[in-house]
């Protein structure tokens, strides 16, 4: 998995045509760290078909913040440089990330 940052979240999320995958989470955040595994298992059987990526909001929160990033866990799907479908908190289950996945491939 492809870990972002602030300097290159632009360039490789908000310029990319492609979709791509992004795995909003922080530190001390037991509910991603729990998500974690399924999405490595995700990326596993779906990274050949959409580009998976992370993003920890602890070192870049106002990053976050202007994403619209306000609880964690959050997965999103990035389309031509727009977020066009997220999961959040409960919402996040592998179940439910699987699902959003097979939208976009």
């Amino acid at each position: 998995m492809f870990e972002l940052d602030k300097n290159n979240f632009e360039s490789e999320i908000l310029q990319s045509e492609e979709p791509v995958l992004v795995d909003f989470y922080g530190n001390g955040c037991v509910p991603c760290e729990a998500l974690k595994p399924h999405i490595l298992k995700l990326e596993e059987e779906y990274g050949d078909r959409l580009r998976f990526t992370a993003l920890n909001t602890s070192g870049a929160r106002r990053l976050a913040i202007g994403q619209r990033i306000l609880g964690l866990p959050v997965i999103a799907i990035y389309q031509g440089g727009v977020k066009v479908e997220e999961l959040i908190k409960d919402d996040a289950t592998p179940e439910a990330v699987e699902a959003m996945i097979k939208k976009y491939i």
